[in-house]
């Protein structure tokens, strides 16, 4: 699937050098089209802010800004302290967290690097100096094993989505999949207990179905009715109700109900929640090796996988009660 440049530059009247930019990433960089969507949203809003911050516009919504006319001239003119007052204005004005402005920053860094080094437009760059906040680690949000196993029973058999709904849950729980990788499995790419899907910055991997995901798998594929579908949309393995290919809105909806339905209200469980709980249940349960589950989750660095090596409670509880003097009580 490419993405449509011709439209942005017309819908949203964005400059020249934005395009490309994001040309870049497309054809030389092969970014996924989530990535550049989301690059081109951190740019637009950075471009926006310059023009306020600089010309103290008044009496016009910030969405409705116009930054066609920005060119080589106005670029060059940016300063690292306008930079550091973007940030600022992300936090006080656009509540955005940290890990939302860390994520500006690495767009920012790219877009400037790329014009000093690719596009030729800027002799310094100011984003060197340019810092990301302090992001303090967290541990993923997962559910354990028994709630795993309520959240696969708590879905309505009688529903005539019950076979498709369980098969994506499956999937989710025992393949750690992302959910737009998910949404994207053809029938072509499935073959035995091999699935071939399309992960981040459009690599292939390969995933294993397990004899669970199997089975869920058999059990949709007899109530799957394409008859409804075009061309196209039958190629893809999850359908909607319309018979187009399901989207993430739809799962993301199907699987905040079943957890709802399931009594798991502690949490927002989303299914990139989900994707986390199939990596810890498989590093806790399975002794999967890092590299392993690295490859299995499509990680690029092994930095990445490390979250999940995180010891829960019991765990440490364990180790403590395992030490030879734990006993003592003279």
């Amino acid at each position: 699937m490419k993405y449509d440049f011709k439209d942005l530059k017309k819908n949203e009247e964005m400059p020249l050098i934005i395009i490309d930019f994001l040309n870049y990433l497309e054809t030389i960089k092969g970014k996924s089209i989530n990535t550049i969507d989301a690059y081109r949203i951190d740019l637009l809003m950075f471009f926006r802010f310059l023009k306020l911050y600089r010309e103290e516009i008044e009496d016009i919504e910030f969405e409705d800004i116009k930054i066609s006319d920005i060119d080589g001239e106005f670029i060059k003119k940016v300063k690292l302290s306008e930079l550091y007052a973007f940030m600022s204005f992300l936090e006080r004005y656009r509540n955005n967290s940290a890990y939302a402005r860390a994520r500006k920053v690495a767009t920012l860094k790219s877009f400037f690097k790329f014009l000093q080094n690719k596009a030729k437009i800027i002799d310094e760059n100011p984003t060197i100096e340019l810092e990301s906040p302090k992001i303090n680690k967290r541990h993923p949000v997962y559910l354990n094993l028994d709630e795993s196993l309520t959240l696969l029973n708590s879905l309505n058999k009688k529903s005539k989505n019950y076979s498709r709904d369980y098969c994506i849950l499956t999937f989710f729980l025992n393949c750690g999949m992302r959910l737009s990788e998910l949404c994207n499995i053809k029938l072509e790419k499935i073959s035995g207990d091999t699935l071939t899907i399309i992960g981040k910055g459009n690599k292939e991997r390969t995933v294993y179905l397990n004899e669970s995901c199997i089975y869920a798998l058999n059990q949709y594929l007899k109530d799957r009715d394409d008859i409804k579908c075009s061309d196209e949309d039958k190629e893809f393995l999850f359908l909607s109700n319309r018979g187009r290919r399901i989207n993430k809105r739809t799962v993301e909806i199907m699987v905040k109900n079943a957890t709802k339905d399931a009594g798991l209200r502690d949490q927002k469980y989303t299914p990139h929640k989900l994707r986390h709980t199939a990596a810890t249940l498989m590093y806790k349960h399975g002794d999967v090796d890092i590299r392993a589950l690295q490859s299995i989750l499509g990680h690029e660095s092994i930095s990445t996988t490390q979250i999940y090596t995180h010891v829960d409670d019991d765990t440490l509880r364990e180790a403590v009660k395992s030490n030879p003097l734990a006993k003592i009580k003279k």
